[in-house]
């Protein structure tokens, strides 16, 4: 029996954009679940895993949050908190991939806070692109939720450089439990531009699961950078026009002043 809320999730990340040129991809990829309050009994117990030491697979507070190596707890309870979100007692679990060989990167980082009792009260949505910038979306959701969050924010921050700025986020989140779901929409004026999505399944996070996946994906975090780049220069060569890149929020954080939340 796994001891750890902790866990990972094996699965599939395929993106699909609609215009001005059709282009799809797909990708077999793993991610972590980490519960943060877990994080040194993991390294403790986990002979592949380390925190904030090189291993085969290893978890760094200095690649979240402000970057700067203090731990993540306190700095997302912060955000929390400046939201008007009380989590004080409740749990803040991270999906997302962990460093392999000592390197990872991750587009797209969630971090699900819940309550004392359980009850999913937000999520923040960790962004970075490849030009080593970060930015982060922290969004309610409703206290009588149930099975899939529906959530909706404006871009505020440059990713790719074949999208523009002028878009609109819509999240469809199954939160972590057997099988985990992270889906986007991407739309301007003229509807939907981009989907994406992560779905995995469920596997606990222990010694035999960690060396299976390494044998499995032993280089799945450069896979993933060199994806990045090799779909990058598929779109060039499909010449989809490339949009200038503008300065970063000022701001690590947004909140959109009326986010809108629901769920199914």
């Amino acid at each position: 029996m796994n001891e750890f809320t902790s866990c990972i999730y094996r699965g599939n990340v395929r993106h699909s954009r609609l215009r001005p040129k059709r282009h799809q991809l797909s990708y077999s990829v793993f991610s972590f679940l980490i519960d943060l309050d877990e994080l040194p009994q993991l390294a403790k117990r986990l002979r592949l895993f380390s925190h904030n030491r090189f291993n085969i697979f290893s978890f760094r507070d200095s690649d979240y949050g402000p970057t700067d190596g203090s731990p993540l707890r306190p700095w997302i309870d912060a955000q929390l908190a400046a939201a008007g979100i009380d989590n004080s007692d409740g749990s803040v679990r991270l999906l997302c991939y962990p460093r392999v060989l000592g390197y990872a990167f991750n587009p797209l980082s969630v971090y699900y806070c819940y309550c004392s009792d359980g009850i999913l009260t937000a999520i923040l949505y960790e962004v970075r692109n490849t030009f080593s910038e970060r930015h982060c979306y922290l969004l309610p959701v409703e206290s009588d939720h149930t099975g899939v969050v529906r959530q909706t924010c404006p871009k505020e921050f440059y990713v790719s450089p074949f999208i523009g700025m002028d878009m609109t986020y819509d999240f469809r989140i199954t939160p972590p439990s057997d099988q985990v779901g992270v889906g986007i929409r991407e739309t301007d004026g003229d509807g939907v531009l981009l989907t994406a999505s992560f779905s995995g399944l469920k596997e606990p996070l222990n010694n035999r699961t960690l060396f299976h996946l390494f044998a499995a994906f032993p280089l799945v975090t450069f896979k993933i950078m060199a994806g990045i780049h090799w779909e990058a220069l598929k779109l060039w060569l499909k010449k989809v026009p490339l949009v200038a890149k503008p300065a970063p929020p000022e701001h690590l954080v947004s909140l959109p002043p009326h986010p809108k939340t629901s769920s199914e």
